[in-house]
């Protein structure tokens, strides 16, 4: 049972992460201030700390130098977002913007502690390994699961093992390969790279295996293939799933006997190559349903190798775009740029579809289109949909509170308590004052009513006839 440490000033909103947590069995302290929290607990013994950027007395970063090696999350609001990205460069997990539902604060949690957990895992192993955490050429990213991708590739290139690298489009299996071969003893070699799914399926056959002279129609002279080309290096072959299954056979020989047969000839040539091979496709998924052969897929499936989306490495995302910046601007000649907050919280939250590549379109259109500015917008972007609050951006994603008087005691979601604070406080409090305690901004809190049905009721002129 993982142990969290709520540090949150509004009692109102302590009792609802509590009864929110305890519910999906997390162990709960609670404290008003990082004074309380560090005097009451031994908080480098949890393992999650959940704090409010404003506090009395010290703000909640401050926890960040006090966690060592126990996540932060902080709360903070949509009107503070600068704060929030700051509290991200000073070391904060993640942060999450109020008000939230239950389904983003369980979700954020769940992510925060895992991540932990794997750099707990990823920390043991580094004890174990002397390559662990050794950076590779032209692979950005400290995230745990770049620094176990690092240690598998130290550990697998120098064998001649066949390698076969699952990864989303984008994520850069190429540089996988790149890297294996570089690590190598065939790096004196050729490394030949091959997309099977940019190659028709009439000609993949004889651009891999080579053809003689007159083997088919427009075969005017002998020419020699990319795997006898690739003879005593690297053979990547990029898409394999996209191989077609005579291909597939030809290449199964190959590996088996190490000898390539060019299209029309007789006699076979012995090669030396090494394959590594990369697909997004589920092949053992294909084998079964007879798209690609079984046994050339055992036959690849010797060391696996999995490419982590962009979506799942953290801050890895910009150092990134940082990179992609210095070299973008660098090929221009213009001073490098940095990123807004806003561009930066569009960076870190939008789920990168096209991953990498995405983003270097991204970065790459971004310095292309900025001008008389030192920083780049995220509208230059073109990326802002994901700043746009939920609720603002899709009214019918989030459900409605069926009661806006429950008592507070009760199991009541957020949002009923944001109406029920409001209904409770208005009379006393102007709306600057109730946005603040809210953290959020005026704005929003006027969206908000709006859309629970409790406008801000303006004083009774009576004037009685």
């Amino acid at each position: 049972m993982s142990h969290i440490l709520i540090v949150e000033d509004e009692a109102i909103i302590r009792t609802a992460l509590r009864k929110l947590l305890e519910r999906h069995r997390y162990k709960i302290s609670e404290a008003g201030s990082v004074r309380e929290a560090t005097t009451k607990y031994r908080i480098t013994d949890m393992d999650l700390i959940i704090s409010d950027l404003r506090l009395p007395g010290a703000p909640g970063t401050d926890l960040l130098k006090l966690a060592g090696d126990v996540p932060v999350l902080i709360m903070t609001s949509y009107a503070s977002l600068r704060s929030a990205v700051d509290s991200m460069r000073m070391g904060a997990a993640d942060y999450i913007a109020k008000p939230f539902d239950h389904d983003e604060m369980l979700a954020t949690v769940r992510r925060v502690i895992g991540k932990a957990e794997q750099n707990r895992a990823a920390g043991a192993a580094a004890a174990d390994s002397k390559n662990e955490g050794r950076a590779i050429a032209g692979m950005i990213g400290d995230s745990p699961v770049m620094r176990d991708l690092y240690a598998r590739i130290h550990k697998v290139a120098p064998t001649d093992a066949t390698v076969l690298v699952h990864g989303e489009t984008g994520t850069g299996k190429e540089l996988v390969a790149r890297a294996i071969h570089e690590e190598s003893k065939r790096n004196g070699k050729p490394l030949i790279s091959v997309n099977c799914a940019a190659i028709p399926e009439t000609l993949i056959e004889a651009e891999l295996f080579g053809h003689e002279k007159g083997a088919f129609t427009g075969a005017q002279t002998a020419r020699e293939g990319l795997v006898a080309a690739a003879d005593g290096g690297t053979l990547f072959l990029d898409e394999i799933g996209e191989l077609p299954l005579e291909a597939q056979a030809r290449l199964l020989r190959v590996l088996q006997e190490g000898e390539v047969r060019p299209i029309g000839a007789i006699e076979s040539r012995k090669v030396n190559v090494r394959l590594v091979a990369a697909t997004h496709r589920n092949l053992r998924q294909l084998a079964s349903e007879r798209k690609f052969r079984e046994d050339l897929y055992y036959r690849i499936n010797v060391v696996q190798m999995s490419l982590p989306p962009l979506r799942e490495r953290g801050k890895d995302v910009l150092s990134i775009s940082e990179s992609l910046l210095e070299k973008f601007c660098a090929k221009i000649n213009r001073q490098t740029l940095k990123l807004s907050p806003e561009a930066i919280q569009a960076v870190t939250t939008y789920t990168w579809p096209g991953n990498v590549r995405e983003l270097e379109n991204a970065i790459q259109r971004a310095v292309i289109l900025t001008e008389d500015s030192s920083e780049i917008d995220h509208r230059t972007l073109d990326i802002d949909l994901d700043l746009v609050p939920i609720e603002e951006a899709d009214p019918e994603r989030r459900p409605r509170s069926n009661s806006l008087h429950a008592d507070p005691r009760e199991d009541l979601s957020l949002e009923d308590y944001f109406a029920r604070f409001v209904l409770e406080h208005q009379e006393t409090m102007s709306e600057t004052e109730l946005a603040k305690k809210l953290g959020v901004s005026r704005k929003c809190l006027w969206e908000r009513r709006q859309k629970l049905g409790i406008p801000r009721k303006k004083a009774k002129r009576v004037a009685e006839a």
